[in-house]
């Protein structure tokens, strides 16, 4: 007698798992589209069919290497670009459709929805467009980033291209560097401290740009072979100590959160390989040690100190009045449209915010991440977005199970990217707590990268069931 199926749980339910298991019907018909045949007759005559692979890699790599220098135009243009090779490859190929493509698919149409009942809708438009510029660039890097080379490709160009402008904020620092804007209040013991930023102009900015440069880095010193390590080894040590030097309060706590993400993941997976007396203490010691370590760090330099100490300063510190300043009037413009939102985009946000600000506090931005989600789209978008945290997190964590119980060496390689990316995840969204920075394209691109590889992993490149 065949065994009755087990109901599922809640959790199996919100985090999609039907979806995961290739033997599911739901599966075998998930795919976005069921036409890439239609062009099949094209293809042998037609040179932009042949190479649509290629020349999508190509300005993928192009818009990692050109990011941190291009304006926001320059990179817009690679983005439409993206999007049209995107667009072939759609008819073209059978593109997989995880989870993580599904939840996307969903924030979209709210993010829709939302612009079309916007009280500014011309100005959502602009941010609609934005975002699916973006969400298209998602789509694109988690078809090509299945290769394992074309992983590669794009994780080293995005580290070298991070090590030139993590370099040139260290010369800012030892050369001196002039403060764009008002980085610092000019009342506390920081006021003269260089506060680098790179080509990227902004401190705040650069640190969310490093972050996962800092994390990939240090997954490479393992990842890679030979004098390869050695460069992750140099890339690591300059981007994270630029990243320091950046000063932004922001970026230090998107970077504590994701390396004890990164070194729980680490050591988690790979703790069987310990004897088992090491095995239930290395965790627990090694977090730890790397705590006590950062604070007696920030208790020897002063200027660290002075630093993290404004963090819990208040309103004393004039960032933080700011801030919180800010907070209170984004609340009212999410209580006066808590549905849906004004619509995406920081062009509705500045049509809207001025009826509810507090005299003297001007803002380009909610500075925070699921604030601003929040006045965008309402709460039906920020529960989506949980929704995509959700979802993207738990189909990571099957797949990393999944590559290190294959065991070959491709499987253990993408298990350490796939970690490095879920770490780097939640470094971003810690920095984005306190700030925006990541509605800035040369940072926005790097977030969909990280999602990207985290959905590429899919039944194709599992080559068997995620449980």
């Amino acid at each position: 007698m065949s065994q009755l199926p087990q109901p599922k749980s809640v959790w199996q339910h919100l985090t999609l798992v039907s979806l995961s298991r290739p033997s599911s019907a739901l599966w075998q018909s998930a795919y976005i589209t069921r036409i890439n045949g239609v062009l099949a007759s094209w293809q042998q005559d037609n040179w932009l069919l042949r190479q649509a692979h290629v020349i999508a890699a190509g300005l993928v790599l192009m818009l990692f290497v050109v990011a941190p220098f291009a304006s926001t135009t320059g990179i817009g243009l690679i983005l439409l670009a993206c999007s049209a090779v995107w667009l072939l490859l759609l008819l073209r190929d059978r593109l997989a459709f995880t989870p993580v493509h599904l939840v996307v698919l969903v924030y979209w149409a709210v993010s829709t929805v939302a612009t079309a009942f916007s009280p500014v809708r011309a100005d959502a438009v602009d941010g609609w467009i934005k975002l699916t510029l973006y969400l298209m660039l998602f789509a694109l890097l988690s078809h090509l980033l299945r290769s394992p080379r074309v992983r590669n490709w794009t994780i080293t160009a995005y580290l070298l291209t991070a090590l030139v402008v993590a370099a040139a904020g260290l010369r800012q620092w030892f050369f001196g560097a002039d403060a764009l804007a008002t980085w610092v209040d000019p009342d506390s013991t920081l006021a003269g401290t260089t506060r680098v930023y790179s080509y990227l102009g902004n401190p705040n900015l650069l640190a969310g740009y490093l972050i996962p440069a800092v994390l990939l880095g240090a997954i490479a010193m393992v990842a890679w072979r030979g004098m390869g390590k050695l460069l992750a080894a140099v890339i690591t040590l300059v981007t994270l100590t630029c990243l320091v030097l950046t000063f932004s309060r922001g970026g230090w706590i998107g970077i504590v959160a994701g390396g004890f993400v990164f070194l729980g993941l680490l050591i988690q997976g790979w703790s069987q390989t310990l004897p088992p007396p090491w095995r239930r203490w290395t965790l627990p010691g090694l977090l730890a040690g790397t705590a006590a370590a950062l604070a007696v760090a920030v208790s020897a330099v002063a200027p660290l100190r002075d630093r993290v100490s404004s963090i819990f300063s208040g309103r004393d510190d004039s960032s933080n009045n700011f801030r919180i300043n800010v907070w209170s009037a984004v609340v009212e413009m999410i209580k006066a449209r808590p549905v849906l939102g004004i619509g995406p985009g920081n062009d509705a946000f500045n049509q809207v915010y001025p009826f509810y600000q507090e005299p003297g506090y001007t803002a380009l931005s909610a500075y925070s991440v699921f604030l601003e989600i929040s006045v965008e789209t309402g709460v039906i978008g920020l529960i989506c977005f949980f929704w995509l945290l959700l979802v993207a997190f738990s189909y990571g964590w099957r797949c990393l199970q999944q590559l290190r119980a294959q065991g070959s060496p491709e499987s253990v390689s993408g298990a350490f990217w796939l970690l490095a990316a879920m770490a780097a995840m939640v470094g971003m969204l810690a920095h984005g707590l306190v700030d925006t920075v990541w509605y800035r394209p040369q940072v926005s691109v790097l977030w969909w990268l990280l999602l990207a590889l985290v959905a590429s992993f899919d039944r194709s490149s599992l080559n068997q069931s995620l449980q």
